[in-house]
């Protein structure tokens, strides 16, 4: 056998010949194999079957995977043997086919190491050679039957021999074509759980027999801390003090690994060692890109249901301590969230440890000073923002918590004590750190604005109502569900010059800052005009022209209830009503009704109408004042309601103005299970006389 490098340009008298052009993709090799069985049938040539599909597969597969073109594959049959030819359309030099007699060990393994699938091709065909045109390059082989004088017909045509020679004797160490084939179509189970151990043992025993070792080892380490694994064993032990034969796996990191043999040197162990190496390795970085892949798609959807997680969470406390629980132990076997005080110092505000037990230890070790502390590496991170690698006996790294510019503090984790943070992990923890700075900014910024509107909002509400003899003042105040909201609702008792008491309620369009505004006008030009004397319909009269001359779109619905001491025991109430709902009148034996005339609300028109209603309590008599908030609660599609209001009051008759308050503002909050929409606001003016 030898290998030449002239043109296989081959025509067969009374034989079959047959070219066709096949795409350079994965069923190609598929397809040239059936064309070559085809012609082999036809011209009776079935002893070549093994030999010429298996070389038929080689040089396709080869051409696919390196040439990346269309390939022309031609096949010709004669009464002697068989001739085919593989060409692609890929300029190339010729240099990188050139091997030798296959009974020469140092040229052999020259072939294993420039071209592999060459070695069988050297190993099987009677004659094999090369074609170098202008538009591509071809490889042939010759297959001619056992036992037949390949002079006496077959390939026509020149050329000339890159060794020259007949064969010298075959090596009773060389592989069989069935053996051959065997081994190269041995492939891992598509739809098993983890093919790839029956794979390996398959491989592994398969070139054990055909180089005739005594026992075989492969293994692998995938980078998961586990160190390297016996993926597969064949036969028995290595004897002490034996020479085996290792080949490494052609895998990326983080795989590593090899297939060991105990097997007596030949001229074909090494290579087919090779061989099987790199076909097991093939499947090998197809696991781990899969297996890389499928912990992509598991990091994403930890960084989504991490996000949600804390966007959850408005409360600065609460989302600093959900970080380190996040961390531990998928990310880390600790994790210490530091933050930043108005004076740049750190103060540690969450940690977590895998081992509960060894928390005490991780907070003095997170609480040492020291140039070489960890504290000292944590306040390096949030001053450099950048990653920090932490020593000692926390090893791990640090990471700042950065949100719109500002450096918040800083994310230390530990390292598995099984394995250190691979590179995507680390671009996890970066990306964790990213998003729970963003979520602890955003609960900072919620939290100041929750005080800023508590303040507002405590502002335009008194925060004591007056003792009086004889009458009883009770009010109830919910803020919409938006604790970061302020509301428009609002009420005040304040005294009259003439000695009685005007009790106010109101409710301004909107809310917000704007709303807060018009609301504390309203109270303000109220206090003033009523403390100067003016006449209640006059107060009302000028409030309305301040808020139309103002603008803005703000309107204002008001109730004003003057109260002074009556005949008897009674009280005297002068009411009036601008757009607002009239008040539930309670009486102390019983019964409750709504009494008063609506009037035109503030801020809309230049003239208002708010006719006056005058109303005399009895001792236990009660005016409940409320605003829209309560009569609006929703459950569903319906509403709390006034009528749903009166009858709440009315089983209350009898009670203390206190009472009566937060009974019904018990009753509103608990028609629905959903936070209030609107500010609910309930105001009692009871005759206590006894």
């Amino acid at each position: 056998m030898s290998a030449e490098a002239g043109p296989a340009t081959a025509g067969a008298r009374d034989g079959a010949v047959r070219r066709v052009r096949l795409p350079a993709d994965r069923r190609t090799p598929a397809a040239a194999r059936a064309v070559v069985r085809s012609v082999l049938t036809e011209s009776h040539l079935d002893e070549l079957a093994n030999e010429a599909l298996l070389l038929t597969t080689e040089l396709t597969t080869n051409a696919v995977e390196h040439a990346g073109t269309e390939l022309d594959i031609e096949v010709v049959a004669d009464e002697v043997g068989l001739t085919v030819t593989v060409s692609d359309f890929a300029p190339g030099s010729g240099d990188e086919l050139t091997v030798g007699d296959r009974n020469d060990a140092t040229e052999i393994n020259e072939v294993s190491v420039r071209g592999r699938g060459l070695l069988l091709v050297d190993h099987f065909a009677s004659r094999w050679g090369t074609t170098y045109l202008p538009t591509g390059k071809g490889v042939w082989f010759r297959l001619d039957r056992p036992g037949v004088d390949p002079s006496a017909g077959g390939t026509v045509g020149e050329s000339t021999p890159a060794s020259a020679g007949p064969p010298t004797g075959a090596d009773p160490s060389a592989p069989s074509a069935s053996a051959m084939s065997e081994l190269m179509q041995t492939a891992p189970d598509l739809y098993g759980d983890d093919p790839l151990p029956e794979f390996a043992t398959s491989l592994l025993s398969r070139v054990a027999e055909m180089v005739g070792a005594a026992g075989g080892t492969i293994r692998l380490d995938r980078g998961d801390g586990q160190g390297r694994q016996v993926l597969a064993r064949f036969g028995r032990p290595p004897r002490p003090g034996s020479e085996l034969l290792r080949v490494p796996l052609t895998v990326h990191r983080p795989y590593a690994g090899e297939l060991e043999l105990d097997a007596a040197p030949s001229a074909y162990a090494q290579p087919l060692a090779v061989l099987t190496a790199e076909r097991l390795s093939l499947h090998l970085e197809n696991d781990r890109l899969r297996r890389a892949d499928i912990r992509r798609q598991v990091w994403l959807t930890f960084l989504a249901e991490a996000s949600e997680l804390l966007a959850q969470s408005l409360d600065v406390d609460l989302t600093m301590a959900l970080v380190p629980q996040l961390v531990v132990p998928r990310l880390g076997q600790w994790c210490a969230v530091h933050t930043t005080d108005e004076w740049g110092r750190l103060r540690l505000a969450a940690a977590s440890h895998a081992d509960e037990s060894m928390l005490p230890q991780l907070h003095k070790v997170l609480a040492e000073t020291g140039p070489d502390s960890v504290q000292a590496r944590l306040r390096e991170a949030s001053r450099s923002a950048a990653q920090i690698p932490l020593g000692g006996p926390m090893e791990g790294f640090a990471v700042p918590l950065i949100a719109r510019g500002q450096r918040l503090g800083t994310l230390a984790v530990g390292r598995h004590q099984r394995h250190r943070h691979d590179p995507d992990e680390v671009a996890v923890l970066e990306d964790v750190a990213r998003r729970a700075a963003l979520a602890i900014e955003n609960a900072r910024i919620h939290a100041e604005r929750r005080r800023v509107a508590q303040t507002l909002q405590q502002s335009l509400l008194p925060p004591v109502l007056p003792v009086v003899d004889g009458i009883g003042f009770a009010a109830e105040y919910v803020p919409t569900g938006d604790d970061a909201e302020v509301g428009g609702d609002f009420y005040d008792v304040v005294p009259l010059p003439d000695g009685r008491w005007l009790v106010v309620i109101g409710d301004v369009s909107g809310k917000g800052v704007q709303a807060a505004a018009v609301t504390g006008l309203v109270r303000d030009v109220i206090r003033v005009l009523v403390g100067d004397g003016k006449p209640l319909p006059e107060a009302l009269a000028r409030l309305n022209e301040t808020l139309v001359e103002r603008g803005g779109g703000r309107y204002c619905t008001l109730a004003l209830a003057a109260v002074g001491p009556g005949e008897g025991d009674q009280l005297d109430v002068s009411l009036h009503l601008a757009g607002h709902d009239r008040p539930v009148l309670l009486a102390g034996t019983g019964g409750a009704e709504f009494v008063g005339t609506g009037g035109t609300a503030l801020g809309l028109l230049d003239t208002i109408t708010s006719p006056t209603a005058e109303i005399a309590l009895a001792p236990g008599d009660a005016l409940i004042f409320y605003t829209d908030g309560v009569t609006e609660r929703r459950h569903g599609r319906e509403l709390f309601g006034t009528d749903r209001l009166r009858d709440a009051a009315a089983p209350l008759a009898g009670y203390s103005a206190d009472v009566v308050a937060a009974r019904l503002r018990a009753a509103a909050i608990n028609f629905s299970v959903e936070p209030p929409r609107d500010d609910i606001a309930v105001l009692v003016l009871r005759n206590d006389a006894v």
